[in-house]
């Protein structure tokens, strides 16, 4: 069934019906839904050429990668955010345009972007603190939604974030619950707003709880599981090494695992350790009993989230900014255990 025969069966205009279905505003949702339910009912599905016709828009939503010597963008965890997102466009009818640019043309990019109308909205992936993306984005005035937020940007914006904060002062307080006192961080890029959240999400804990903040066991580097490994590497050959780590990514994990058995030692019972876990398609930390006790938030399923706030944006250009902010589960899983001091005291009775 075409356009024209949809709308034959409904009595209705084919600029309605198509206005409808592309959640224009000025339909009214009682026939929206009509139109919704008739589509649905005989398998109607417009092409991307007459969308483009009927909307005036390019039906392509734009993800721009910029290459950086620090940051690379382009790992599993992006990976499951675009998987999610691109079943949200393509549900809607909306083409992805990945770009992969150098972050030093990365202002240009968008610009010419919008000028050249090459995509309807614009989702902004690793902001960092003070993000100048943001204000300028504002400026151009092509939608856009932030995948995380920017802390000490005034303009307001559309996000979606974890609450990063949060979910590590929860990690380090069950921590320090179990007896733990030396806690390492093994953080991401310290000018990336996630890890700066997180790393004031641990100290806070530490200092409501009466516990020294030591700078030595905090790290910030690319979540790669190498840097996990040489992190733990370094800190377990100290006199003084943690008993624990908290970790931002099961990747750098994975890393911190391998250096505690290269050394003899046994995760969750001599040294704990809590990550992050995005729920990653590639990395499941699954099982009865999970490998990895964390904080846990589906990147998958944000992305899916963060596709429809963008969508909705661009079908309702007037409406002010969104935010959605999500909340990370703590599962507690193998890797964690009593402190050696605690442990010790428990098995005296």
């Amino acid at each position: 069934m075409n356009l024209k025969e949809l709308s034959e069966t409904l009595g209705l205009s084919p600029t309605t019906v198509s206005r409808a279905l592309n959640g224009y505003p000025e339909v009214s949702e009682r026939t929206r839904r009509r139109v919704v339910e008739a589509a649905a009912a005989h398998n109607y599905s417009p092409n991307s050429g007459a969308r483009r016709l009927a909307t005036g828009r390019s039906m392509a939503i734009g993800h721009v990668l910029p290459l950086s010597t620090q940051h690379e963008m382009v790992n599993p965890i992006f990976a499951d955010f675009i998987a999610g997102a691109g079943e949200t466009y393509a549900k809607s009818g909306y083409d992805l345009v990945l770009s992969v640019i150098s972050d030093r043309d990365e202002e240009g990019f968008y610009r010419e972007l919008s000028t050249r109308g090459t995509v309807d909205g614009l989702v902004v992936h690793g902001p960092r603190i003070a993000d100048p993306r943001i204000a300028m984005l504002n400026q151009i005035g092509l939608p856009f939604v932030v995948h995380g937020r920017s802390s000490e940007v005034e303009v307001e914006y559309s996000w979606l974030d974890i609450n990063n904060r949060r979910a590590f002062f929860r990690a380090t307080n069950f921590l320090l619950d179990l007896g733990h006192r030396r806690i390492a961080l093994v953080n991401g890029l310290s000018d990336m707003d996630f890890a700066r959240r997180r790393y004031l999400g641990y100290r806070s804990a530490l200092e409501e709880r009466g516990v020294a903040f030591d700078p030595k066991l905090v790290s910030h580097e690319e979540m790669t599981e190498n840097y996990g490994y040489e992190t733990a590497r370094r800190h377990l050959a100290t006199v003084d090494r943690p008993t624990a780590f908290l970790v931002s990514s099961i990747i750098a994990a994975i890393g911190v695992r391998r250096a505690i058995s290269e050394l003899g030692l046994k995760m969750g019972h001599d040294i704990s350790v809590v990550i992050h876990d995005d729920d990653l398609s590639y990395f499941r930390n699954t099982g009865d009993v999970p490998i990895f006790t964390s904080v846990r938030s589906s990147v998958r399923q944000a992305g899916k989230r963060l596709a429809e706030m963008l969508i909705d944006a661009i079908g309702n250009p007037d409406q002010p900014p969104q935010s959605v902010l999500l909340e990370a589960e703590l599962t507690v899983g193998q890797s964690t255990g009593p402190a050696p001091a605690m442990r010790r005291v428990l098995e005296q009775g």
